[in-house]
């Protein structure tokens, strides 16, 4: 059976690839255009791709080192040295550092996937493999469709990005709806969400209250948010407008409604 951190390993090769493709057509009237990530070009989304890869790939390699991370010095100088490219140079220089990322972690064995632990300053305990690829495929899936639904309004998030991203999101990366979420929306009104996703099918519990979390699904929640899962993974990231919105989500109940999810979840 294939293991979690195995789909995310491939599904950040496919996303790269795909990705890669659309990029290498693009002319610099492309790259200048507004991104779907608020305030960004599309040039400085790749930027922010392109930066957090190298991050990520000196983070990876130190861990099989046995050091720690490099620090914010290091973050904040790549940082630096990325935002003083052009737009060209952001396309062109994020795909040949996506690329050598997603081959490091391709380059793992069965044991170091299983076993090896990444210390990263921004987290309080060292984290395994698949939680930092699961992050770096959340953040890569969410921003591959910033780029790509400008050039087609009906673009979703990768089918297999989705699958692994669906799993990732109630386990090891449920700190995140607690993080980017903002219960106050609903005015401290305590709701439970039963959430069906389709493609592929999931069913949980979102409870939101003073915080937001994951519960084990149940039959007595306020209502049921039913949709694609590509669309929960927008709609948790701020990224389901109405403009973006499928037809197929459908929110049954009278405790809460799509426009107040949406503004429990305004982005980031």
């Amino acid at each position: 059976m294939t293991t979690l951190i195995d789909r995310t390993i491939a599904a950040l090769r496919t996303n790269h690839d795909d990705l890669s493709a659309l990029v290498r057509g693009l002319d610099a009237e492309d790259l200048n255009r507004p991104s779907a990530a608020s305030e960004w070009t599309v040039a400085q989304v790749l930027s922010h791709l392109g930066s957090g890869a190298e991050i990520g790939l000196a983070s990876l390699r130190a861990a099989l080192a046995g050091q720690d991370a490099p620090g914010q010095d290091f973050n904040q100088s790549v940082w630096d040295r990325w935002n003083a490219k052009g737009p060209k140079e952001h396309a062109e220089d994020f795909l040949s550092a996506d690329a050598e990322l997603v081959a490091a972690y391709e380059s793992l064995d069965a044991d170091t996937r299983r076993q090896l632990q990444i210390k990263l300053g921004f987290m309080p305990a060292p984290a395994d493999v698949t939680l930092v690829a699961g992050m770096r495929l959340n953040e890569f899936a969410l921003h591959a469709w910033d780029v790509k639904v400008v050039f087609d309004p009906k673009a979703t998030v990768a089918p297999d990005a989705s699958e692994a991203l669906v799993d990732f999101l109630p386990g090891p990366l449920s700190f995140l709806v607690g993080f980017i979420g903002k219960p106050d929306a609903l005015a401290s009104r305590p709701v439970t969400l039963r959430v069906e996703t389709s493609e592929p099918r999931r069913v949980l519990d979102l409870t939101i209250g003073e915080t937001i979390g994951f519960g084990e699904p149940s039959e007595s929640a306020d209502a049921v948010l039913s949709l694609p899962a590509e669309a929960w993974l927008r709609l948790v990231s701020g990224r389901l407008d109405d403009a973006h919105t499928p037809g197929s989500v459908k929110v049954t109940g009278d405790a809460v409604t799509l426009d107040d999810l949406r503004r429990v979840f305004p982005g980031f």
